[in-house]
């Protein structure tokens, strides 16, 4: 899983389903949700792109979503947010999210 900076944002939303992980390596409940993470990608494959973005090196990024607390997942459908997650989500939840934004 890639870590994005401000950057290679907006390409990387641009086109399709993509699930933007906003964490910090400080914040226990984000290193839970990464092999969570990891395993949606492997399953899924090509049908969305899951990217991180450390919060602590891209404040100004989080700021612009409005990301008050780690770990907050927002799902991007061809460059626009149609969903937000807060907290440590069980795979189920996240896969049913983003089944139905697809």
């Amino acid at each position: 899983m890639k870590i994005i900076h401000k950057d290679e944002f907006a390409n990387t939303i641009a086109n399709g389903v993509v699930l933007v992980d906003f964490f910090a390596t400080w914040c226990g409940p984000c290193k839970m949700l990464s092999p969570v993470l990891e395993e949606i990608e492997n399953e899924l494959g090509d049908e969305v792109t899951i990217v991180k973005v450390d919060v602590d090196q891209d404040g100004d990024l989080a700021a612009q979503f409005g990301i008050m607390s780690v770990p907050t997942m927002i799902i991007f459908k061809d460059g626009q947010p149609v969903r937000q997650i807060q907290g440590f989500q069980p795979k189920p939840q996240l896969l049913a999210a983003i089944q139905a934004v697809k």
